[in-house]
């Protein structure tokens, strides 16, 4: 109690077995220490129990007890294979343990981790209906791990309907604390489609922009694609099943152009055209956030932000893991 530095609830503790055995009374000793009287129960037991022990740690506590394998499968299978009966979607930790009533939120959160279940995440996934999809696939992907020698292999794309969109109130900039804030209310300056083609050698991109994506415009982009190419060297060109890839136009093209070879994703598997990758980072460094003032400012920063990238283009690093765990229109309802 005379220590200068201490732990001031061990000094209080003290003052209440010293006070106790001065013979002070309950009601003294409350009115001295502002406690009550378990505090004054549980200290002296412990003193009388422990000796100076017990002041320091009377209950020292327990390493959390592990999950029995019955309990994490009783968890595991409610979680799994039911859903709550509020109606809602999916488990929550606390849904799950008033459910089964005598198991602890925090216990359920370790099963879940142990186990990797995570209810509250969604992914999203797209089924291809196309019976070549193995050997389109296969054909897609062979261009990417090994290319034929001395031939460019280009993604190509279009992004539709880009709006050109300003906003009609200020925009509050980013500062320590607040992030940047846009104007809920915007407005409609037009809209933009973005021809892409993606060098899956080099990184490179060679974009166009166009008011309307139709055949012609594909056919006016694919001349710009053989252009930046020597003239007697193929071109393998992947693209996905859009209508406007397929015209007349198309196969006049092809059939003047001999070293052009087009190869069509399967349906529904815009995940196999890496320039859909590229796509997603010109939504998420450009077209976001962005502000346009009009349709020419938005293709004038379109434009800006593929010169930047050719600076230093580096192409994407394909990974052709185990096909059967492809996801297809008659898989069971538990897919790995």
């Amino acid at each position: 109690m005379r220590k200068r530095y201490g732990n001031a609830a061990l000094a209080r503790r003290a003052r209440c077995v010293l006070l106790w055995v001065d013979g002070e009374r309950r009601v003294d000793i409350r009115a001295k220490l502002a406690c009550n009287d378990g505090f004054i129960s549980r200290w002296i037991s412990a003193y009388e129990a422990q000796g100076l022990a017990g002041l320091v740690s009377l209950h020292p506590g327990r390493a959390p007890k592990r999950p029995v394998a019955k309990l994490e499968a009783r968890v595991l299978e409610r979680t799994l294979k039911h859903t709550p009966k509020d109606g809602s979607t999916h488990w929550s930790s606390r849904k799950l343990a008033a459910e089964l009533g005598d198991v602890s939120f925090s216990t359920i959160q370790r099963i879940w981790r142990k186990h990797g279940v995570r209810p509250h995440r969604i992914d999203t996934h797209m089924v291809s209906n196309d019976p070549d999809f193995e050997a389109k696939a296969a054909d897609v992907i062979g261009l990417y791990l090994n290319p034929p020698t001395h031939a460019a292999v280009f993604c190509v794309d279009e992004k539709t309907a880009i709006q050109a969109l300003d906003r009609k109130d200020r925009m509050l900039p980013l500062s320590p604390g607040r992030a940047e804030s846009h104007g809920f209310e915007y407005r409609r300056n037009g809209t933009l489609s973005l021809f892409a083609a993606l060098n899956t050698a080099t990184g490179e991109v060679l974009g166009k922009t166009a008011a309307r994506h139709t055949s012609e415009q594909f056919v006016g982009f694919l001349e710009d694609v053989v252009a930046s190419q020597t003239s007697r060297r193929e071109i393998h060109v992947i693209c996905d099943n859009v209508s406007s890839h397929k015209t007349d136009l198309v196969q006049e093209f092809l059939s003047k152009h001999r070293r052009v070879h087009i190869h069509y994703t399967p349906t529904y598997s815009s995940w196999l055209n890496q320039v859909e990758n590229w796509f997603a980072r010109i939504q998420r460094d450009v077209i976001s956030r962005g502000v346009f003032t009009s349709v020419k400012d938005l293709d004038k920063k379109l434009m800006r932000y593929i010169r930047q990238y050719n600076k230093d283009p580096k192409p994407l690093k394909w990974i052709y893991a185990d096909p059967t765990r492809r996801i297809t229109a008659d898989s069971s309802d538990s897919v790995d």
